[in-house]
């Protein structure tokens, strides 16, 4: 059971929500804070110190999009899970774009909720550091997160720097779905059912397509998981 000292902000204006994810929380072992408007989560996530804020995507006064990306781009290391509509997938694709290091779709049970609150947090600041990269071209820089080919450069999220240097470090073999989300994104139960990863590589490879046009770069094997094509 994690410590008590572990903070968490719930930023949700359901009232029956939000009482639920802090009871679950509490129950085991967080120290969970929960706020029913968008602008009182911005302040409060800027001006206090929380390990993980949780966030609702429709929120007054400020949705949990702009939250987000407000956050990232004040306090950059701040472990953030977006929850989402279930099935809406452009709710997904928007929380990763605004910086989120996962999201929760609702209805959820209190065991994906966990897990994933778990993994956000036992990756929380692991970011990919002064990692330089070059391969088939691209310069990956870690510290930065960005990738440069020529002339053109593009920014990276600290999710998609971690996967690009995941995948290079095991470039000989294919890995699967179920090793990404526990080397990459630390979930203790890699069974649980998630479309994180596909959404990741999705994104990634339309960056990659940016830098190299029609060569590929992230190559999925059916059946078994995703490898980077060997260089020449």
């Amino acid at each position: 059971m994690p410590k008590t000292k572990t903070r968490i902000l719930v930023v949700e204006d359901d009232p029956a929500i939000l009482s639920g994810l802090l009871d679950v929380l509490v129950f085991n072992g967080y120290q969970a804070v929960g706020v029913e408007d968008g602008g009182q989560g911005l302040k409060q996530g800027l001006t206090d110190s929380y390990d993980l804020l949780i966030l609702d995507v429709m929120l007054p006064t400020m949705d949990g999009f702009a939250i987000c990306r407000e956050i990232r781009r004040q306090k950059p290391t701040q472990a953030v899970i977006i929850l989402t509509a279930k099935g809406a997938e452009e709710d997904i694709v928007a929380g990763f774009k605004a910086g989120a290091d996962d999201y929760i779709s609702k209805p959820f049970s209190l065991r994906e909720l966990m897990v994933r609150v778990e993994a956000v947090l036992r990756r929380a600041g692991k970011a990919a550091g002064d990692t330089h990269i070059i391969y088939k071209g691209i310069a990956f820089d870690g510290k930065t997160l960005t990738a440069a080919h020529g002339t053109h450069n593009i920014e990276l999220t600290r999710k998609e720097m971690d996967i690009i240097a995941f995948l290079h470090q095991h470039r000989d073999r294919i890995v699967s779905k179920k090793q990404l989300l526990t080397d990459v994104w630390n979930y203790a139960d890699a069974d649980i059912e998630t479309r994180t990863v596909d959404i990741h590589m999705l994104k990634l490879r339309k960056k990659m397509a940016e830098l190299l046009g029609d060569t590929p770069f992230i190559t999925t094997v059916r059946g078994e998981g995703y490898r980077l094509e060997p260089e020449p």
